[in-house]
């Protein structure tokens, strides 16, 4: 539903555009053609519209559940859940995804299938936000929340370490795993400028836990002041951090 609210709107895809680029290059290192290629959680569309110059590509499917950015795009499109992939064992050459994983509730599951689906030799390169990704909205609305409430409900996802990744990987079926991460920061003027654009990407709370009534005002008030005083840049912009990890395994 978030990602459809965001897909009608003014779509906010820079961070996904920049994560892709960034995916790109890890790619660039690979120096094999990939016929065919899944587009895991495609967005706006940016990873396929990259991909679809790229020699040797013939066809990209691009996935997503939300019908509303599926609609804006061209080519192959399938409406499907990450954790449900409809599609034959050993029918792609290269699984792609950026910034969708981190909604999978069950991951394992979700590698298995993408290991599931790639050909003998097939690649699998992802892109997801870690742990320590928004750490700074998330310390400001726990305070916040504590100060005005008495008690504080999860209001940012939680997400993979790098730690784990790699492990994960292998255990899941991939050979010769790797990860890697960096971290992507983006300044905004204030707090509320920040839950704009991750409610125009379509990347609000949605945990299954969440308080289900809107953020009281004082709330929110209070937790846009902890942000600027805890984390603000001497120019009275505040920073948000991304922590994207990079993930990288072969089908054997």
């Amino acid at each position: 539903m978030h990602r459809d609210r965001a897909a009608r709107g003014a779509c906010v895809d820079f961070l996904h555009a920049e994560v892709a680029a960034l995916l790109i290059d890890r790619l660039d290192d690979v120096k094999r053609q990939f016929p065919s290629v899944l587009d895991l959680g495609t967005h706006s569309g940016a990873l396929s519209g990259a991909l679809a110059h790229r020699p040797g590509v013939e066809y990209i499917v691009g996935t997503d559940p939300s019908l509303g950015f599926l609609a804006r795009l061209d080519g192959i499109r399938v409406a499907a859940d990450p954790e449900l992939l409809p599609f034959r064992p050993a029918c792609f050459d290269l699984a792609v995804s950026v910034n969708s994983l981190h909604w999978v509730g069950d991951l394992p599951g979700a590698l298995v299938q993408l290991r599931r689906i790639l050909k003998p030799g097939g690649l699998f390169l992802a892109a997801m936000f870690g742990g320590s990704t928004l750490v700074e909205l998330r310390a400001a609305l726990l305070h916040a929340e504590m100060i005005e409430e008495g008690g504080a409900s999860p209001r940012v996802s939680p997400a993979a370490d790098l730690a784990d990744i790699a492990a994960l990987l292998l255990r899941t079926g991939f050979v010769m795993p790797v990860a890697d991460a960096e971290k992507i920061t983006v300044s905004y003027p204030d707090a509320l400028a920040l839950m704009r654009d991750l409610r125009g990407m379509g990347e609000t709370n949605a945990i299954a836990a969440r308080r289900r009534e809107p953020m009281r005002r004082a709330t929110l008030a209070r937790a846009a002041a902890l942000y600027a005083e805890r984390f603000g840049l001497a120019d009275g912009r505040i920073p948000a951090t991304f922590e994207i990890l990079f993930l990288t395994g072969w089908a054997p």
